[in-house]
């Protein structure tokens, strides 16, 4: 694979912050588990948790045409991580209650903050990541060097969630000076994101910013209705995305009052899957570049779907071992397998994906309305999928959420294959 320069220089700052990333990631891997089992926050304030890591991208409506106005995006960029990382740094004051003790609600609702201040960074970081790498990297290298960072992301984030599992098992207190330490590491890892190269020249709006909003409203809503495979993409994608919303909170419950795991063995669940991801990644990156997005995401939101089910069956199949503090159940290894599937080909998918529907120029709009759309399924999904689970109980929520997963599954293959007959159509009527 030949690389120019500034493909070269891109490609060594994206996989720093990609690898100092991969360290925050797999702390915040078990960031839910750790909310419910040693700070005793309730099921719905979990669902919460969960939820403020999307819902926040409802506001890139407004942020999307904020970032547009920027001229310094290496400032901003900056200044977004000193103000939603390093509040991470009063979790260190947070008092160390004894085991079985309830500690104070106060501290669950500061928790809940703290991680909706983190997350609301997102809105401008990760925008400013697609919308870099587009522009400094080709089509022909963009999904592949995109998977091999990535990789290397997630190979970090495997070691630092098992040692952090077993961190927490040796002390259920010790987030309280892991995430500190992520706060700042995750400062650093923007600071360098933010010095890869930019547009040579930004051409500011002159409206208002009410003016603009309006009109990247009115710009959006008239790509979802010219666009009709991108349309139908996001389709897909609210449906796949309610059923994963609901089925990552109500796993994280399954895992806590249903099988009673360890941090050893979440930690193992969580992100041993990630050994098969970064064997794919390399993988996916080229099949992405290669195919139609519409069949990648027929096949991502089948694997999805099929991890569920491997979960859904631990419930009557409760065969097990027990190894090095983990305890493994034989129909979990299916939940691996297909997860592992799931992770390689949806980290391409979600953040790049948007790109392939549009021209360089407007990879970020495109990534904006996807986000936007993140956030709006992110009001509902998660908080009801522990209402499903709580009235109807485990087996009757996966089923619900396989349900949404075959919808998409199925728009996804129509719509490909529509386009297809009307290319033939086109063809055969052409003289």
């Amino acid at each position: 694979m030949s690389l120019n320069d500034n493909e070269k220089r891109t490609f060594k700052l994206h996989l720093i912050y990609m690898i100092i990333e991969g360290v925050v990631l797999g702390v915040l891997a078990l960031n839910e588990f750790v909310f419910i089992k040693s700070l005793g926050g309730s099921n719905y304030q979990m669902g919460l948790l969960f939820q403020f890591s999307m819902m926040v991208f409802l506001f890139l409506i407004v942020a999307n045409e904020m970032l547009k106005r920027i001229e310094n995006r290496k400032k901003l960029l900056r200044i977004t991580a000193l103000l939603t990382r390093l509040p991470l740094l009063f979790i260190f004051f947070f008092p160390h209650a004894p085991e079985n003790t309830a500690i104070n609600p106060v501290y669950h609702h500061l928790y809940l903050m703290l991680f909706l201040i983190y997350f609301a960074g997102n809105i401008v970081i990760y925008p400013n990541i697609n919308f870099l790498l587009k522009i400094n990297y080709t089509h022909v290298n963009f999904g592949k060097l995109y998977s091999y960072a990535t990789s290397v992301n997630k190979l970090l984030m495997l070691v630092v969630t098992f040692v952090y599992g077993y961190l927490l098992d040796l002390n259920q207190w010790a987030f309280a000076y892991v995430i500190p330490v992520i706060g700042v590491l995750a400062v650093i890892s923007v600071f360098i994101l933010s010095l890869i190269k930019g547009p040579d020249v930004i051409l500011l709006p002159r409206q208002s910013i009410f003016i603009s909003v309006k009109k990247s409203v009115l710009e959006m809503t008239q790509i979802m209705k010219t666009n009709v495979p991108y349309r139908h993409f996001e389709v897909g994608f609210m449906l796949y995305g309610f059923s994963f919303m609901i089925t990552y909170a109500v796993i994280t419950i399954y895992f806590y009052e249903a099988l009673n795991l360890n941090y050893t063995s979440v930690a193992f669940y969580r992100n041993s899957y990630n050994i098969l991801a970064i064997l794919l990644l390399p993988f996916f990156g080229k099949l992405l570049g290669s195919i139609d997005p519409r069949k990648f995401a027929a096949m991502t939101f089948a694997s999805l779907g099929l991890y569920v089910v491997a979960v859904a069956l631990t419930t009557f199949l409760t065969g097990h071992i027990v190894f090095w503090d983990i305890t493994l159940y034989y129909t979990l290894i299916f939940y691996i397998l297909f997860q592992g599937i799931f992770a390689s080909t949806m980290v391409l998918l979600w953040n790049i994906g948007s790109a392939y529907f549009c021209e360089p120029g407007e990879a970020g709009t495109y990534q904006s309305i996807h986000l936007s759309l993140t956030g709006a399924r992110a009001i509902l999904a998660p908080v009801a999928g522990v209402f499903f689970y709580e009235m109807l109980g485990f087996t009757t929520t996966f089923v619900i959420s396989l349900v949404f997963v075959c919808l998409a599954i199925i728009l996804m293959i129509w719509s490909y294959r529509r386009d297809q007959a009307l290319s033939r159509i086109t063809a055969n009527a052409s003289p």
